[in-house]
């Protein structure tokens, strides 16, 4: 049952900060804002603006002159410069809501890393303040996806859930409201990309972009090694290391997989040491509920059944894993039962 709603301004919102991806929902009007974690910074005579944010930003990414420089503000789902985040925050509210936010400034709901320090968490809180919220409240980001999956986080059952986000991959086992277990890897869709280009620069010679990277690992990753031959094969361009030349190659799934193998192993390695730390009541409650993947890394080909390999546990993908966390961080807002929020 559903706890009581609160009374809500139509200007308030919840913010899914990611270190790829920022989504906003505001409390009425669902998913508003869903665009790239980018900003990118003009220098004009030795002064500094904001060029470009989000979906425009990300476009100018390994291609931009030397007085622009395209910033990523997070790194491993917490604020690494906390003057472009707020620029960033600043501007997804305004157009979240145009002129009119400011008559009145929102309460603001944002998710943090479960690993995140006190120090990163206020400099979260300093950046949305600053950015014109009334009133900032953080929710750790395995609660906000179990939440937006479904979980029953408020009831005595024990529940798993491996958010696989752009910076982190949160696990956590839940129960009455609070977090029995929980753990942040360092290993999430960015440290994917990251191997992708190294294994085609250490295999094939040829450098490519973290936007190249991301496009093979969307089109084309995969977890496992396919069952039967190398599965899909992709063209992709960079420049060629030997000639110093563009060059283009063909790449195939099995390759991917072996590019993937380490960043997939260590989350799969984190869910183990969970499960180890788990209460054995708890953790008998997960052998019926199973493991729950979120986020936007749970899109990977195969990666739940890798997990369910290593575990022998039931591994399902939660609907539209990219959204649970937001969408978990707006009902926290509206439901007095779920406002679980942290300090």
């Amino acid at each position: 049952m559903l706890g009581r709603i609160f009374k809500f301004a139509s200007y308030d919102l919840a913010i899914d900060l990611g270190t790829a991806n920022t989504i906003v929902h505001v409390p009425s009007r669902g998913l508003v804002l869903d665009e790239p974690s980018v900003v990118a910074i003009e220098t004009i005579n030795g002064v500094k603006r904001v060029k470009a944010v989000g979906d425009e930003a990300k476009l100018m990414m390994g291609k931009t002159p030397g007085h622009i420089e395209v910033i990523r503000p997070l790194k491993d789902g917490v604020i690494a410069d906390i003057d472009v985040a707020e620029q960033m925050i600043k501007h997804f509210i305004r157009k979240v809501y145009g002129r009119q936010n400011f008559r009145r400034a929102p309460e603001v709901v944002i998710c943090v890393p479960s690993g995140a320090t006190s120090v990163e968490r206020r400099a979260i809180r300093d950046a949305a303040s600053n950015a014109g919220a009334r009133e900032v409240h953080l929710i750790l980001e395995p609660m906000a996806a179990a939440i937006g999956a479904g979980l029953p986080v408020t009831e005595p059952i024990g529940s798993m859930v491996v958010d696989v986000g752009g910076g982190t991959t949160e696990i956590a086992v839940l129960s009455l409201r609070g977090l029995a277990y929980t753990a942040s890897v360092r290993v999430g869709g960015d440290k994917m990309d990251d191997a992708i280009v190294s294994y085609v620069r250490r295999n094939h010679n040829l450098l490519i972009g973290d936007i190249t990277a991301e496009r093979i690992k969307k089109e084309a990753g995969i977890a496992r090694r396919p069952t039967e031959g190398h599965g899909i094969t992709l063209s992709i361009k960079g420049r060629d290391l030997v000639n110093g030349v563009p060059a283009e190659i063909t790449i195939n799934q099995t390759q991917i997989a072996e590019a993937l193998s380490e960043p997939v192993g260590a989350i799969i390695e984190g869910v183990r040491i969970a499960l180890e730390n788990t209460a054995p009541e708890l953790a008998a409650d997960i052998v019926d509920q199973g493991i729950v993947l979120t986020g936007g890394g749970a899109l990977l080909s195969g990666l739940d059944d890798a997990i369910c390999e290593a575990t022998g546990l039931p591994v399902v993908v939660a609907d539209d894993p990219l959204t649970c966390v937001a969408r978990g961080t707006v009902f926290a807002l509206e439901n007095e039962q779920f406002r679980i929020f942290a300090h």
